[in-house]
């Protein structure tokens, strides 16, 4: 009997082939995506500074940038729409990076800052400072922030343990988020009329009345904590294998997992104190970057990129296209709304028939 030999080397020198061909192809989708996503976020910080009641030429703008006199401009540009811009950015990115951090970490799409009640915490302590204890200013940020993250830390210790720590994670971080937003009803019934309107401004997430003067805080949680992260990212994709996988490639998984929450509570809860809830950001940064990339890729930049975009052109929408004003998170509810609808339906289901 002839016994036929396989050719198993051709075999596998075409696989490895096919396989080093598809990690090209997504790292050169991805590097595609991210430049048009930063020239997307360009352009839409361009029309921030250009489109109001008076519509500035870009060479009034570049040159208000640059620090050179435009009567007019200086001040429209200068002092009212470019705090509003670079607030808009860099909230956007916070909130997008933390959102995408959760959902990876807990393998969850409804695990973001804004579902499971991490921003309720920071929202009810801002609300507290605002009508009842009368602060402003750095003083409500700072309780804003402190709030966000004691919430964080009860979800989690309320959580913690079992086999299925995520789940319990989100449903435990809903009811909290629930009872602080009964808190938040509370406090503004009790409220007089003008510390209301002002709270009430707040709560729908805004970037009206963005000052420079708050930017720097926001700034450097950014320029610090995003860094953390995708220096991270790495240990973060093995964590959503599990946390027996991520072991089993030398991930020290309980390290990882505190120096992640904290950075994008932090994260979450200084945009939070800086704009107020504006929701659905952080929900919705990481699904739709990761349908922009594509799967087996490290969404924290495009996460990023999308927070971004999603705040300015929200704004941008809430400015411009209706006969009213409305704030930026009226517009990321609307777009967020039945998307998180769409996908409790189909949790619901899978859950059913499981």
């Amino acid at each position: 009997m002839v016994m036929l030999s396989i050719p198993t080397t051709t075999t596998t020198t075409a696989q490895q082939e096919a396989v080093r061909a598809g990690r090209a192809a997504r790292r050169r989708r991805r590097r595609i995506a991210l430049v048009v996503m930063t020239a997307v976020v360009l352009a839409l910080v361009c029309a921030m500074l250009m489109l109001g009641n008076t519509i500035y030429p870009v060479s009034d703008v570049v040159a208000v940038l640059f620090g050179q006199h435009v009567q007019g401009a200086s001040f429209t540009v200068g002092t009212l729409r470019l705090p509003r811009a670079l607030t808009g950015v860099l909230a956007g990115i916070a909130f997008g990076v933390a959102g995408s951090t959760f959902q990876t970490m807990l393998r969850n799409p409804l695990a973001s800052p804004d579902v499971i009640g991490i921003t309720s915490g920071a929202s009810a302590a801002a609300i507290l400072s605002l009508v009842v204890l009368h602060w402003s200013g750095p003083t409500t940020m700072a309780l804003a922030i402190v709030a966000g993250i004691v919430t964080a830390v009860v979800i989690y210790l309320a959580a913690r343990g079992g086999e299925s720590t995520g789940g319990r994670l989100i449903l435990i971080g809903i009811g909290v988020g629930a009872m602080l937003d009964a808190v938040v009803a509370y406090l503004l019934v009790r409220a007089n009329v003008y510390d209301v309107s002002v709270a009430a401004r707040w709560m729908t997430g805004s970037l009206n009345g963005s000052r420079m003067e708050d930017v720097p805080a926001l700034a450097l949680a950014v320029i610090v904590l995003v860094p953390l992260v995708l220096v991270l990212s790495r240990d973060l994709s093995a964590l959503e294998l599990g946390d027996a996988s991520a072991t089993a490639l030398g991930v020290r998984v309980d390290r990882t997992r505190v120096l992640l929450v904290i950075a994008a509570v932090a994260l979450a809860c200084v945009a939070t104190a800086t704009t107020g809830p504006i929701a659905f950001v952080a929900f919705l940064a990481g699904p739709i970057a990761s349908r922009i990339v594509g799967p087996a890729t490290s969404l924290v930049l495009p996460a990023a990129l999308t927070g971004a975009c999603l705040v300015l052109a929200a704004d941008l929408l809430g400015q411009f296209a209706f006969d009213t004003k409305f704030p930026v998170g009226v517009i990321t509810g609307i777009l967020g709304a039945p998307y998180l609808l769409y996908l409790l339906i189909r949790t619901s289901r899978r859950g059913g028939s499981s």
